[in-house]
């Protein structure tokens, strides 16, 4: 007998072999399921930017046709402002009760209205013109204006002081409500304005002919890109921006002019000025009459001005620190070179004043210091408050417009014109639309007027950093905005400033403005002016009903606020200039013989005079 130890082998771990016809049957959908997984496990990166193109495809189509305004946000700020409403049973009984009230003075006036001199039940904002004529005073005209303004004034109350609403969609909110007001006013149709109706009836209707001539003619103008009817009267290098200079420097984004002196001795401090690149340059060198160029020069003063290019879809990667680099310090560094050893009077104009008081607190990292001062033009260094334009900036906006530009490389002047008539749209479209379709008459063109019909695009990046880093996020004010990889403060500014406020400005409000009192720790002079934000700045000596305001803060002196400033401050009549050029002149050191015109970089081709190229460019 076998007494030895009989040893089971262990189990095997592994899978006992199928023979091939015993496999179980994939199913057809299986395979397919894998075979697509697989497909975009592989292509990932490729899908994603795929359906991020179709979303930012989708909503570039949308945006041209809704002129760059987000539906999103719209209906964002609209479902707010109605949720709100319906959950604030006070506020629903304030506007009963306005309703109501209303009613029974617009009934009262009714009954009153059909005799002579009853007077109003309500009178108009003192900015609203469309209801001046005397014709508006009588029956039953009267009746209709009174209750439309009534009509407006509880919209107003509406559409503001719901509880928990944001500030911004009840911005919103109140706008949507007034343009849809401005729309139906009965100052815009024929059978409810009497001043067309007499018009009509002395010139037999000549007037609606004429006004369909006018329609017809925008409409070409408008379909074949050509400037407004009278915008042909005026022309850059004939009759505009004719100041004589000379180009000392191209690059790829500027051109640089340097004006020829009219005086045997100038004084040593140049003056650059930066102005905004959403328009041409030459709003700063209109006619011979207006120009501050012009007015700067006849007092002795060395002017250089940046021309920026009217970029194209080439230039779609251009960014705010190629504004910075090529625009502002290529500049200094060309007029350093003409110019040795003399600090520069830095001059900004709007959105080329941020980027000048951007250069001034990266410059004053430097020693020696490069500016002998800083003035600021109708330009914001707080974005905390904008104003309306505001209206059209946020995430959902921003992301819209970058879609927009995406597919572009640029911002069309469309859609920021569009914009800018919009916040005013009762002078700017239907105060056109009255005077010229129903009216038929032709408003006069005038320069600045010119100058406004000629807008230039900007670039996708600039314009998507623009709006992001200084209107969204408020980097410049808070010590966050970067230049060479380093934030930038504004309270390193020494340099005296001279800032400039319009009253009625609707871009840069001049309170936004003032706000440079609290970002610099340097002398400020502030000058507020009669005006709004383009023919505030244009305010040559003798203009008719031209005022200012003009206070000096030391850097040592207390804060004084915005609405204790408007008390305190002197007023002056006339034009600000004369109060500008004197703060430059005291600021000179002396008098020196002028410096010559020449190209900033020895042995380069000569580049032309003035207005010089890029501004040409439509």
């Amino acid at each position: 007998m076998d007494t030895r130890t009989r040893i089971t082998p262990a189990p095997s771990t592994e899978p006992a072999a199928v023979h091939p016809t015993e496999l179980p049957a994939v199913h057809p959908l299986e395979r397919a399921a894998s075979a697509w997984l697989g497909h975009i496990a592989a292509d990932k990166p490729e899908l994603e930017a795929h359906w991020a193109g179709l979303d930012r495809f989708g909503h570039a189509m949308l945006a041209s046709l809704t002129n760059g305004m987000s539906p999103a946000s719209l209906v964002q700020a609209s479902t707010d402002w109605a949720l709100h409403l319906a959950l604030a049973p006070g506020k629903q009984g304030q506007l009963v009760e306005k309703m109501v009230s209303k009613a029974l003075r617009w009934w009262l006036y009714t009954y009153h209205a059909v005799r002579p001199q009853c007077g109003h039940c309500i009178e108009p904002l003192p900015q609203d013109r469309r209801f001046a004529d005397p014709a508006w005073d009588a029956w039953p005209y009267n009746v209709l204006y009174q209750g439309f303004l009534l009509t407006q004034q509880w919209w107003h109350v509406a559409t503001t002081g719901v509880p928990g609403v944001t500030p911004h969609h009840e911005q919103m909110a109140n706008f949507a409500a007034r343009q849809w007001l401005d729309r139906v006013a009965p100052s815009n149709f024929i059978a409810t304005n009497p001043v067309v109706q007499r018009e009509t009836r002395q010139r037999g209707g000549a007037n609606l002919w004429d006004g369909w001539l006018n329609a017809l003619d925008d409409w070409r103008r408008a379909v074949e890109g050509a400037q407004p009817a009278g915008a042909e009267a005026y022309e850059v290098g004939r009759n505009l921006a004719v100041t004589p200079g000379r180009v000392v420097l191209r690059n790829r984004l500027i051109e640089l002019i340097q004006y020829e002196p009219t005086t045997s001795q100038v004084y040593a401090e140049p003056i650059l000025i930066v102005p905004a690149w959403i328009m041409k340059y030459y709003i700063l060198d209109l006619s011979a009459h207006n120009s501050l160029v012009k007015y700067l020069v006849d007092q002795g003063h060395t002017v250089f001005m940046i021309s920026w290019k009217n970029p194209d879809a080439n230039d779609r990667d251009l960014g705010m620190d190629d504004y910075l680099r090529l625009g502002v310090f290529a500049a200094l560094d060309a007029i350093g070179s003409i110019r040795p050893d003399a600090p520069v009077h830095l001059a900004g104009y709007c959105l080329g004043g941020t980027l000048a008081a951007i250069a001034a607190a990266a410059l004053a990292r430097q020693q020696p210091a490069r500016l002998s001062s800083l003035t600021l033009l109708a330009a914001q260094t707080d974005f905390e408050d904008p104003g309306e334009i505001s209206l059209f900036i946020d995430d959902s906006q921003v992301t819209f417009l970058e879609d927009l530009m995406s597919l572009r490389g640029t911002l069309d002047a469309k859609q920021m014109a569009g914009a800018f008539q919009m916040l005013r749209s009762n002078d700017l479209i239907w105060s056109y639309h009255l005077n010229n379709y129903l009216l038929g008459r032709r408003a006069p063109m005038n320069d600045l007027m010119a100058w406004n019909a000629d807008p230039t695009r900007m670039p996708y990046r600039m314009h998507s950093e623009y709006l992001r880093q200084l209107f969204l996020d408020n980097q410049l004010a808070e010590a966050r905005y970067r230049v060479d990889d380093r934030p930038v403060a504004l309270t390193d500014i020494r340099a005296p400033i001279f800032a400039v406020g319009t009253l009625a400005d609707h871009v840069a409000p001049w309170r936004s403005v003032y706000k440079i009192h609290l970002l610099s720790d340097a002398e400020v002079t502030f000058a507020l002016t009669s005006g709004g934000h383009n023919a505030g700045i244009v305010s040559e000596p003798g203009h008719a009903k031209r005022s200012f305001q003009l206070l000096t803060r030391q850097a040592h002196d207390a804060h004084l606020d915005p609405d204790s400033w408007l008390h305190t401050a002197p007023r002056f009549d006339g034009s600000w200039w004369p109060a500008w050029e004197s703060w430059l002149r005291k600021r000179a050191s002396k008098r020196v013989p002028p410096p010559p015109i020449r190209l900033a970089e020895l042995g380069s081709p000569p580049l032309g005079d003035a207005p010089g190229r890029y501004v040409l460019v439509p």
